[in-house]
């Protein structure tokens, strides 16, 4: 099942081609807007997903570095090892592969994951892990912001799911 990695580094490719441009053309925190709702906003994260222990004081970059090591490498070796009929998994690992080394080399070279895509809704209160920025008197309801590879590792995990749910365990009774 080597083969499917070609989509993980598909991932890797897009995804560092993306920050690239995001990181030249992008000043921090200063919203691009393309679309109602969307803007791109460049952001340094130095955490994990919803900036989970972003303010530690760096010993989480290594942290990081190595659980997401081993995490590929088990990955890789699960995708190794899955039957040809197995599709639907292997995409859904070649994904998160690919997501989790692009944001991988970010932390070895950077020390934090560039970050530029940023969802959001108008209200009043902002629901839980929306953060909220009062822009043109308007209250606008963050998404955190987020990447290409994050969005891979996402998908991929949905993949997962619904793989799971669908075809479920072929050896239960």
């Amino acid at each position: 099942m080597l083969r499917w990695l070609w989509v993980s580094f598909a991932i890797i490719g897009l995804d560092l081609l993306t920050k690239q441009w995001a990181a030249s053309n992008l000043a921090v925190y200063q919203s691009l807007p393309l679309f109602p709702y969307f803007d791109l906003t460049l952001m340094f994260n130095p955490g994990a997903a919803f900036s989970f222990l972003s303010d530690q004081g760096g010993w989480q970059r290594w942290f990081f570095i190595v659980v997401s090591s081993l995490v590929t490498t088990g990955l890789v070796v699960w995708l190794l090892k899955l039957d040809t009929d197995e599709r639907l998994t292997a995409t859904a690992l070649s994904l998160i592969i690919g997501g989790a080394v692009g944001n991988l080399i970010d932390r070895v070279y950077y020390g934090y994951v560039i970050d530029f895509i940023d969802l959001y809704y108008v209200a009043d209160g902002c629901l839980p892990f929306f953060g909220s920025r009062v822009k043109e008197a308007v209250n606008q309801c963050h998404w955190p912001a987020f990447n290409i590879a994050d969005s891979a590792i996402s998908i991929g995990v949905v993949l997962m799911l619904f793989d799971a749910f669908v075809r479920g365990d072929k050896n239960s009774i």
